[in-house]
């Protein structure tokens, strides 16, 4: 047991989407140190927080860390095109699965999108301007109008072309945000992760 625990999150195992295969749970400090709660995986899953203790005892541990976080190369700029481990780690957290509104595809199977401005068109891969995208709703902004933006809140805003209708919007320029992988907005007793 301790061999195949040592040889966990090796990236000699494989990688999915730049990170080595392994399980990613998001959850707060408070629900650690209370041992209550629930603890949310990266493919959406909802763990009780003993399960999520259990797992971490033999787990590499990141903390991701949302206001005015320093010491993790989590603002690339220009120098990198490539989302960094760090960067998508963090999109787990935050995002947990593609941003565009009523999808459900999980973060595990997403990828790292430019929100603002598309790195091709001078675009930075900072984190305050990342965002995950499945690859259908990715391949929407390349070739099919939509367009996206980050709300001051940190959320994403998909916004169609103008030819298409958003349902629920009334007209033919709706935009949108998705709350799908984000039950605590909805649910008053939920112990967010």
């Amino acid at each position: 047991m301790a061999v195949l625990r040592a040889s966990l999150g090796d990236p000699k195992l494989g990688q999915h989407n730049g990170l080595p295969v392994t399980v990613i749970v998001s959850t707060t400090l408070q629900q650690l140190q209370d041992k209550t709660g629930h603890g949310l995986t990266g493919g959406g899953s909802i763990l009780p927080i003993t399960e999520v203790i259990r797992l971490a005892r033999h787990a590499y541990h990141y903390l991701p860390v949302f206001d005015q976080a320093t010491g993790q190369a989590l603002w690339l700029g220009r120098a990198k095109r490539i989302a960094s481990a760090d960067q998508r780690i963090v999109l787990h957290a935050k995002d947990r699965g593609c941003t565009a509104p009523g999808c459900t595809v999980p973060g595990y199977n997403t990828h790292v999108h430019h929100a603002t401005t598309d790195w091709s068109d001078g675009g930075n891969t900072n984190i305050d301007d990342l965002t995950f995208a499945c690859p259908q709703h990715n391949q929407l902004v390349e070739t099919g109008g939509w367009s996206t933006r980050k709300l001051p809140n940190g959320d994403t805003q998909w916004i169609p072309p103008p030819q298409h209708h958003l349902p629920g919007t009334g007209t033919g320029t709706g935009t949108g945000t998705n709350t799908y992988h984000h039950p605590e907005k909805f649910l008053t007793d939920w112990q967010q992760p």
